[in-house]
Parts: structure tokens; sequence; C-alpha cells
């Protein structure tokens, strides 16, 4: 596998990214959504997401990520990875499903450094990097309900505000054959990005979202 990693072509690379980063917002979409169903935000991102094209070099994903942070978290709201309560659980959050997203390309079979578009001789973790992309935003709707909750935390983060964000990798998805959590969807859409490789083709499998057994 690992000779077949070097060996991806930069089209097939950039096709790749454009279907993760798809992924991506309409899943951002799909949270705002749950959360704000009237957001004038939802019509950008159906727009920038039809506008993603190979490799994304218009950075769509940038732009999505504008709109719906500051939709879903508030006008204020900044990604700083040292300050506030939202970034802290966004870190913890993030490092939580990153892990698991690890733990899914090395089973795999996957070398994580070799990413097809984080591209960074420092990050040893490049395709963890890429393939947890369309995930984040299940961590983004657990931080947004803790900061919904009755018991938002006020200082550091308690080991209940913790396991709540650990328990994004049991969420309910839907993939192809069925019902599955979050975690089993990692091990696929890492089993079938290296049938992509294999087979030079985009046949990358992502979840549907579930939320109390329905879509959302």
């Amino acid at each position: 596998i690992l000779w077949t990693q070097i060996e991806c072509s930069k089209p097939l690379a950039k096709r790749l990214w454009q279907s993760v980063v798809k992924e991506k917002i309409n899943n951002q979409r799909l949270v705002l959504e749950y959360f704000n169903p009237s957001s004038p935000v939802l019509s950008d991102l159906d727009v920038l997401a039809r506008r993603v094209k190979s490799g994304d070099p218009e950075n769509m994903e940038a732009q999505a990520a504008r709109r719906y942070c500051t939709a879903l978290l508030g006008p204020d709201f900044r990604r700083d990875f040292q300050s506030g309560l939202e970034n802290a659980l966004l870190n913890y959050g993030y490092s939580v499903l990153r892990a698991a997203t690890a733990r899914a390309a090395c089973g795999a079979g996957l070398t994580p450094a070799l990413g097809i578009h984080h591209h960074n001789r420092k990050n040893p973790f490049a395709l963890v990097d890429d393939l947890m992309e369309p995930f984040r935003p299940l961590v983004d709707k657990s931080v947004r309900e803790i900061m919904d909750g009755k018991n938002r935390p006020s200082g550091d983060l308690t080991p209940e505000i913790k396991r709540h964000l650990a328990r994004v990798l049991d969420e309910d998805v839907v993939l192809e054959r069925g019902s599955s959590t979050v975690m089993n969807a990692l091990h696929r859409l890492a089993q079938t990005f290296v049938r992509s490789l294999q087979e030079k083709d985009n046949v990358l499998e992502f979840p549907k979202f579930r939320q109390a057994n329905h879509l959302f």
C-alpha cells in the first residue's frame, strides 16, 4: 500500500480532495440546519459545495468554514487555538477524532504522513487530517450542544464534558450496508481510500449523519 500511496497521481489526489471538501461542506450545512433551519448561510453553503472543483483551487473549504463557524457558534467566534471556551472544546473534540482517524488509517495499512492535500514535513498525520475533515461537523455539533446546555462549563473541561465530546465516535451514522458508528465509518472510509488508490478512481464511501434515528 505504501507504494500505491507514493504513486498516487496528482489528478486522482485532487479528485479525492474535491470529494472530501464537498462532503465536509454538505455536512456543515446539515449541522447548521439542525440548529438553525432558517439561517441564510444554508444557501451560501449549497452554492459553495457546488463550486468545489478538482483540488479545490478556489479554497471553497475556507470560505465555507468562515460562514459556517460564525453562523453556528456566534458572530464573534474566531477559530483561535489558544483562546475561548468554544476553541478549547473544539480542540479536544478534534483531537479525539484525529486519534480515531489515525487508528483507522493505520488499520487499513496506510502511511499517515502521505496526504492528498495536507503536505507538511513536520506533520506525520497529513493523511489523517485529510480524511477526518467530513467528520469535523459532528464535533461542532457536540460543542454547540454543550454551549447551549444547562451545565455549560465555565473553566477547565470536566471529565463529563470530555466524555460528551468523546462520544462523537459512537454517533449513529448510515453507510451503504446500513447503520453503523462513526468509528466504523472511519475504518470504512480508510478502506475505500485504499481501493481508490488501487483502482485509480474515486470510490470513497462517506456516511450519512443521523440524529435520534432520523437523518438531519
